[in-house]
């Protein structure tokens, strides 16, 4: 599936602030409601586990983390110009896990 990169509009050089907004089409598709948490492989073997907010079944379908904030960072993604965040791939890996990479 294809992602965008989100920030909360104050992102920082942390990493924080940083996460990946998901299509609702896929978040039905791929994301399970008994889930708490999912499992994040980033490009180059990191994992980062994030939980899954009852906000993120609602309106908030952004899977927030600093870790992913620094990965963007050090791939040049972010920061991003106003508007044109970038489109990265998230792919299923198993269960309560996806991989990120660039496309």
């Amino acid at each position: 599936m294809i992602v965008v990169g989100w920030n909360n509009g104050s992102p920082s050089k942390t990493g924080t602030g940083y996460g990946i907004r998901i299509r609702r089409e896929d978040r039905d598709k791929y994301f399970e409601k008994e889930w708490s948490y999912v499992i994040i492989e980033l490009e180059g073997d990191t994992q980062v586990k994030i939980k899954l907010s009852d906000s993120f079944w609602k309106d908030c379908i952004e899977l927030r983390s600093a870790e992913i904030g620094r990965w963007m960072l050090k791939q040049k993604l972010a920061p991003w110009p106003k508007h044109k965040p970038p489109k990265l791939k998230l792919k299923p890996a198993g269960n309560r896990k996806f991989r990120l990479s660039r496309i």
